[in-house]
């Protein structure tokens, strides 16, 4: 069991390292103008420059976590910090559309390498009865980073130009990397067996399926390329579920998927991301194109929202481990689910801010809801070793969730309005709304009719710990 001291400074250092990573997914939104400007991008290269690192991210997710396990988690993070700060100074200096598109793919793999490590190097650090403040901690620095990517973004390219949105990472990742050499302790999970059939099997599938997610946007879900993607996609997560089943050391046991608590919490974190950050990509848009914000301006006020994630998050932590995480969850996406109605009966092209000002509010909240009582739902339903496996599986079908979510959503947007008028665009966003609104609610009532408390799960790994906790 680590020192109090190497906790600390393990989550320091792994909260800075999410939340680098967390900010560069949101960040380069507002530069795409600039950035078309500067390099005379095409529209399908500035959507490649978002979508490159989506696809890596989520792709790669299972793959960080499994090299964590195999070759040391410390040594992997560290790593994963090094290729992410190197591919941030390669996408400032990239002098075509091209090669920024590439750098963005490597910040991709890279952030899929840090993410999941993170909340396992958590879980390695903190005994079981002091993870949940932790972890509350460790969500409110990711929603800091979803509150401040577009405003960082934004102020960014208004006061320089969009090279310094990478560039930003670059003293960060500098100074980061030789802590993490100094501060971390090393740990790995149960297995020392990299299974490579399961990683190409993984990594191919999901490919597949984000690829087909993220095109269908601009190709539509009937175009060939689309259904192909789709299709061999969910062929191969199938064969790599059937291979996992047989191999006598899985790098993702199914047997996680046979506990309710850990399959709730997975189908209630692809239900908020599907619905939340579906409908955060078309209200940051509302903001801009409808009520004449810049896009710094939009930033600003979509903190309201962001904000009350920071400070909730970290009650929310505290308070699932000592009273569970189902009502947490339950609640956080009913919260979410009324925010979101609210909000889709509310816009309108003569919407004045204050009045979403509260239902922004209310969604934060049941957003940190959800955030550190999911996470500490899946540490208690799997050992501390497998925590790495869990973390890696959660984090790829959070990713899932959050593509499909803008995926549909912008599906349904085209299907009732378009970009063409401040009307039209009102007229697409609300039934995009209320499809997020059912998925919300859908996975809120999954939630509320879990059958058994993950805090008793929790006490029982607490109880495993033995004489090592009160000397800890």
């Amino acid at each position: 069991m680590t020192s109090s001291r190497t906790s600390r400074w393990t989550l320091l250092i792994v909260s800075i390292g999410l939340f680098m990573v967390v900010l560069d997914n949101l960040v380069v939104n507002v530069a795409l103008p600039s950035i078309h400007r500067d390099l005379g991008a095409s529209i399908q290269s500035l959507e490649w420059t978002v979508n490159a690192y989506v696809l890596a991210y989520a792709v790669f997710l299972l793959t960080g976590a499994a090299l964590g396990d195999r070759f040391g988690r410390k040594r992997m993070f560290t790593g994963g910090i090094v290729l992410f700060t190197l591919s941030s100074a390669a996408a400032a200096l990239a002098p075509t559309s091209g090669t920024l598109i590439a750098a963005r793919a490597v910040q991709g793999l890279g952030a899929a390498i840090v993410t999941p490590l993170t909340l396992t190097l958590i879980a390695d650090a903190f005994p079981p009865q002091r993870r949940g403040v932790a972890i509350g901690v460790w969500s409110g620095i990711s929603g800091i980073a979803v509150a401040l990517g577009p405003l960082v973004g934004g102020a960014v390219v208004q006061a320089a130009s969009w090279h310094w949105i990478f560039w930003i990472n670059v003293p960060i990742g500098i100074a980061l990397v030789p802590l993490s050499i100094a501060r971390l302790a090393e740990s790995r999970g149960p297995s020392r067996h990299l299974d490579l059939r399961g990683l190409a099997l993984a990594s191919s599938g999901l490919f597949g399926i984000v690829f087909g997610l993220v095109r269908s946007q601009s190709q539509g879900w009937t175009d060939p390329e689309i259904l192909v993607a789709l299709g061999v996609g969910a062929v191969l997560v199938i064969a790599f579920i059937l291979h996992e089943l047989r191999t006598r050391e899985p790098m993702l046991p199914m047997r996680f998927f046979a506990k309710r608590s850990f399959a709730v919490t997975n189908v209630v974190s692809l239900s908020m991301y599907f619905g939340m950050f579906g409908s955060i990509f078309f209200l940051s848009q509302f903001l801009q194109s409808v009520l004449h914000n810049s896009p710094l301006q939009a930033g600003v006020k979509l903190l309201v929202w962001t904000g009350a994630t920071m400070a909730v998050s970290p009650l929310a932590g505290f308070f699932s481990e000592r009273y569970g995480s189902r009502g947490f969850m339950a609640a956080g996406l009913g919260l979410q689910a009324v925010a979101l109605g609210w909000l889709a009966t509310l816009a309108g092209v003569h919407q004045s801010y204050t009045s979403m000002i509260a239902p922004f509010i209310l969604a934060g909240s049941g957003m940190s809801l959800v955030f550190a009582p999911s996470a500490n739902a899946v540490l208690a339903s799997v050992s501390t070793e497998e925590v790495g496996q869990a973390s890696g599986a959660t984090n790829a079908i959070r990713e899932l969730g959050g593509v499909l979510g803008i995926a549909v959503l912008a599906t349904v947007f085209t299907s009732h309005g378009s970009y063409l008028s401040p009307q039209q665009f009102v007229d697409g966003l609300r039934p995009a709304m209320w499809v997020g609104v059912a998925v919300l609610a859908a996975g809120g009532l999954i939630a509320a009719a879990m059958p058994f408390s993950i805090r008793a799960k929790a006490a029982e790994q607490v109880d495993t710990v033995g004489e090592a906790v009160p000397a800890a």
